[in-house]
């Protein structure tokens, strides 16, 4: 992945000299270690801007609803199924969109260096093909990448854009014999008193910033149900069951929608690890339908469907 800054730039440069975008959405370079930003441009002379590392984990579909102009955007495996959800749910249109296709080995969790290195932030990180050192005050320490990876990104099989109008590199090959699910079977064989006892304590610590909706792809209401005054759904205090109602509801907005791209619990300020709601219903729906969200420009999500005889009275 580490040669892909150059590949993103030529192409970047040819999309917007040759006119076929408007703008292109990729990375720059963060000024502190295991940082980089989410950065648009226009024009040629600024396409040296772009940059790619372990640390562009910030899921770029989030940009694309509602934009006008044609766009070209830097897509990882997750990133790409959730600019098909985009497309399928109308929220851009697949000519309008240039997909710089990143075959992804994982992005880095920067907390999960700070825990190795004792809660010490690093001052320089150097990444290679598959460690990192991390050097700081009175630290030099190798990291192996594969242990410090996203959870999310821990147990991705689907590391290839599954749309792609241009790749940046190979393509890397997809994990298997991963089980995905272990965590939620866990969860699943609590009872519901000791399951909601594990929900509450999850979100004990939450401050209702809504970091985590803000980053998810998924969560382009023009009003999110939490901003709703009439009704008012939740209040707007750190009330626990007005916590619980939001972490909730957000989720089931995005059953059978959720590529488990990690974004929310990347945001969270709190560490909260807000994915056991979502893989929960993400097995559900796995499960119950067959299906992942966002594999293909053809299948649209199974709760946002409708067939004649489909069963159960209650849908006639």
């Amino acid at each position: 992945m580490l040669n892909y800054t150059s590949k993103i730039r030529e192409t970047a440069r040819r999309l917007l000299t040759e006119n076929r975008v408007d703008a292109v959405i990729g990375f720059k370079k963060g000024t502190v270690p295991m940082m980089c930003q989410p950065v648009l441009i226009t024009t040629p002379e600024d396409v040296d801007t772009l940059y790619w590392d372990s640390f562009c984990g910030v899921n770029l579909a989030n940009y694309l609803p509602k934009r006008k102009e044609r766009i070209a955007v830097v897509a990882k495996g997750c990133d790409s199924r959730n600019i098909a959800l985009h497309i399928l749910e109308n929220q851009i249109e697949r000519d309008q969109v240039f997909v710089m296709g990143a075959p992804c080995k994982g992005m880095v969790d920067r907390r999960k260096i700070v825990t190795a290195l004792d809660n010490q932030e690093p001052t320089e990180v150097t990444e290679y093909a598959d460690r990192l050192v991390v050097r700081g005050e009175g630290i030099e320490a190798p990291l192996n990448k594969a242990d410090v990876l996203q959870d999310n990104c821990a147990i991705c099989i689907h590391r290839n854009p599954v749309i792609c109008d241009e790749l940046m590199g190979d393509p890397v090959p997809e994990q298997e014999g991963i089980d995905r699910y272990a965590d939620v079977r866990e969860l699943e064989a609590m009872g519901p008193d000791e399951r909601s006892k594990y929900f509450t304590e999850l979100v004990r610590t939450c401050i209702r910033c809504y970091a985590c909706r803000d980053a998810c792809p998924l969560c382009y209401c023009p009003t999110c149900f939490v901003d709703e005054s009439r009704p008012q759904w939740l209040g707007k205090s750190a009330d626990p069951t007005d916590t619980m109602t939001f972490h909730l509801l957000r989720a089931f907005h995005c059953a059978g929608r959720c590529t488990d791209c990690g974004a929310c619990e990347r945001a969270c300020p709190m560490g909260i690890k807000v994915r056991q709601f979502t893989k929960k219903l993400e097995k559900d729906v796995m499960e119950l339908y067959g299906h992942e969200a966002g594999m293909s420009l053809e299948t649209r999500p199974p709760l946002d469907v409708y067939q004649p005889d489909d069963p159960g009275d209650f849908i006639s």
